[in-house]
Formats: C-alpha cells, structure tokens, sequence
C-alpha cells in the first residue's frame, strides 16, 4: 500500500528549502519588549531539561524564544514552526529525517527551539529520544492539558513548565514607551499618569499583536481560533453553537460566581458533566481561568460554584457584552491574573456570615479584596465587614485592600490591612 506520508510528499530539497526558510523568518522578526519571563527561561539553560512554555494564542510565546535565541547565537540551534502547512501529516517517526535534514542546512547543533509542538501526534516520543542523546529543548504549546498530560507519562521530572500570560501592567506600560515612576516618590501628575495607564489596559489589555495593530480584528480573530480550532475541532465538538454561547456569556460575566447545574439549565444540554467539559476544554486553551472556594472540604471546593476570569481584559471587553463598563469586576480580573502568574494557589473566600472576600492566598494565609474606592463609607463598610468575618476563620496573617489610592494601615482583631493603590501595586508585583 502506497502511504501518503509527510516525508513522500515533499523533496529533500524542498525540506531544506522550508526548514531554512522557517529559520531566517523566525531570526528575523521583531524582538519586541524583554519579557518578564526571559529571565525565567535563561536560568533553565544551566539544566538538562526540556523547557516547555504555554500559553495562549498570540500572547508571545514565539516571541519569547526568539528573545532566548538572540541570547544564545544564531549558529546554536534549530528552529522549528509546526505550525506552518508543510508540517501536515509529519509524525514523531519522521524524526530521524527531518534531523538528517537538519544537519545538512545548519551543520551539528545541540538546541532545539520548537514552536506549537502539540499538533505533532506522539511528539513527546522523540523529544524524550534526543533529550537522551543530550539535546536541550525549549518548546510552545497552546494547549495546558494535552502538555501536561503527555508530559506527565514521557518527561517526568525531566520539563520545566513555564506559563506566558499577555503583558502585565509592567509590560504593557513598557510596550507603550511609558516609563515607571518611582513608587516612592509620585507627583500629583504622576498619580493621574498611572491612573490613566490602568484605565487604557483596563480597556485594551495585553495581546501584544492587538495592541500593535489596534486598526485590525486581530483579538476577534484570536477567539474565533480558540474556539474552532483549539476547542471544537480538536476535541470533536457537534455542538458548537452550544459552547460558543457558553463563551459569550462567562466573557460576559467577569468576576462572578457560577453555578455548573445552573449553566446546565440556562444552556440547555444534556448534563452538569457537559458543562463541567466545555468550561474545561476552554481552561486547557488559555480562554479563562475557574477559581474555587477556599475551603477545607474539598469536596465543598468542587461542587460549590466557581468565580470566573477571562485571561485578558481586552479580550472580554471585544467578545463579551455589557451596557456599561464594569470597572470593579474588570479590575478584580486584573489582579487574579496578577496573583496567577504567581501561584495556582489562589481562592475565593466565603465567610461564616455569607460576605465574599475576593481571594485568599492560603500559602501567605492572606485575604485580598478589589474594589474601585473605598470613597464611599457604604463600600468601606462591605469590604472591611466581609475581612473582619473572615480572618478569624482562616486565621489570616494580613489583608490587603485594593483601590484608586494609598491609605493608612489598620487593624481588624491585631491583623494587619493595607490599603494599597491598585495600579501601583501592579506595577510592584
């Protein structure tokens, strides 16, 4: 039988041709901003471990590895782009050849730097084989289950794992050519610079693509991918009407609590596992994040509603739908993904009294509420009300409150509370 493989549909040359092809693109583009991440990267350079970074579409994940490559030399290592048309029925089989190919347009080189590695079936087969002939790998992938599925049956003890989010505050300051300030030392002017920074990422967030060309559809476009591609396509949706009304309505809705029986009812399929999947499938593509309640129960953590976050704000203010901006919830969005970036360890916290602190950190054992300003005594009122109830509970070491401006610390039964700037406290993080 005559099989159609990747390696008979193209010439020795024509591989060559596209693997140097792929190399002098990919050298070229632009570096952009140094990511936060780099440094991250570069000091897994000292260990035999395969670099496995994920994250969402278009978040700068290539880019990222470009800025790694620039550090290690053009004449160090290979590049491959498995997203490119020409990859179509490649398989971990044909790694030998395109390795013989490899050597024979670069000559010997001990890196490998691999863009959307999960479109190659069997993928982790091949990197674990050249991982033991002493080949150092730094790798993407767009999709957080079928990574870390596949890396924990091939590569234990053997990846590091580094997740790329869109730009932080820090970032998107940066991208915007708007210096820092000093933290220590603002001016009234400096107050009202950060403030308005906050409120342009609140609006357009930190897909760099979408902020560097804001005249195209480029964030549209990005979701329209996740959702076929990523989600229905690859895990075999029919219903894609369902899930994308799903989408629609948890990018709508920011910051609020879920109910999986709820969902069910409201979206009209056949079961809570249904949904429990759907909202999975769009967790796995790097669409939004679900938080549980801090709990000592676990099984009170999986069955009590979930909070919702979209993993960029300007994504959730192009695709979902509001009569008016809804800056408390938007701002509470920001800080999840700020806290994130930093720990999984992140909850929600329902006190005794049925008041909601925003998040709790049980490794700090600190509570965290985000709110827009505490000028309102109403507001001070619900936000310390809700802390008060909830630090004997959880025993917390510290609070925290987030809003438009610094105030005095005080104390809720001999816990320290901050009240911290929002803006500043981002660009601190």
């Amino acid at each position: 039988m005559n099989e159609n493989t990747w390696k008979s549909r193209w010439t020795k040359d024509q591989i060559k041709s596209m693997l140097l092809e792929q190399f002098d693109s990919f050298w070229s583009r632009d570096l952009g901003i140094v990511r936060t991440q780099l440094a991250e990267v570069e000091q897994t350079r000292r260990v035999p471990h395969a670099v496995i970074i994920s994250g969402l579409r278009r978040a700068g994940k290539s880019t990222l590895l470009l800025q790694l490559a620039h550090r290690l030399g053009r004449e160090q290592f290979y590049y491959l782009n498995f997203e490119d048309d020409r990859f179509l029925g490649f398989r971990a089989e044909d790694a030998n050849d395109l390795y013989q190919a490899l050597l024979e347009v670069f000559g010997e080189r001990k890196i490998f730097i691999i863009d959307e590695i999960q479109n190659i079936d069997g993928w982790e087969h091949f990197v674990r084989r050249f991982m033991d002939m002493g080949f150092k790998f730094y790798i993407t992938g767009s999709n957080a289950s079928l990574l870390s599925r596949e890396l924990g049956t091939r590569l234990t003890g053997r990846y590091v794992p580094i997740e790329l989010f869109p730009f932080s505050f820090k970032e998107f300051m940066l991208f915007r050519g708007e210096s820092s300030p000093d933290l220590d030392r603002m001016t009234t002017v400096d107050h009202a610079r950060l403030q308005n920074s906050l409120q342009s990422y609140l609006q357009f967030g930190g897909i760099p693509d979408a902020l560097k060309y804001p005249e195209l559809p480029l964030i549209r476009t990005l979701y329209d991918d996740v959702l076929y591609r990523d989600i229905a396509t690859r895990y075999r949706l029919e219903a894609v009407t369902a899930i994308k009304e799903l989408a629609f309505f948890l990018m709508s809705n920011p910051a609020n609590l879920v109910s999986f029986n709820k969902l069910k009812d409201q979206f009209r399929v056949g079961s809570v596992n249904t949904i429990k999947n759907y909202i999975g499938y769009m967790e796995n593509s790097w669409l939004l994040f679900t938080l549980n309640v801090y709990d000592y129960s676990v099984k009170r953590q999986q069955i009590a509603p979930k909070k919702i976050y979209g993993i960029d704000t300007g994504l959730i203010n192009t695709i979902g739908f509001g009569f008016s901006p809804n800056t408390g919830k938007l701002l509470e969005n920001l800080v999840f993904l700020a806290l994130r970036r930093k720990t999984k360890e992140v909850h929600y916290f329902s006190s005794p009294g049925g008041y909601e602190v925003d998040f709790y950190l049980p490794e700090q054992r600190q509570l965290i509420q985000v709110t827009g300003n505490l000028a309102l005594s109403t507001t001070r009122d619900r936000e310390v009300r809700a802390l008060k109830d909830a630090i004997g509970t959880v025993k917390a070491q510290g609070a925290l409150i987030l809003s438009d401006s610094n105030e005095d610390s005080f104390e809720i039964n001999g816990v320290p509370v901050h009240v911290r700037s929002t803006a500043e406290w981002l660009l601190a993080e």
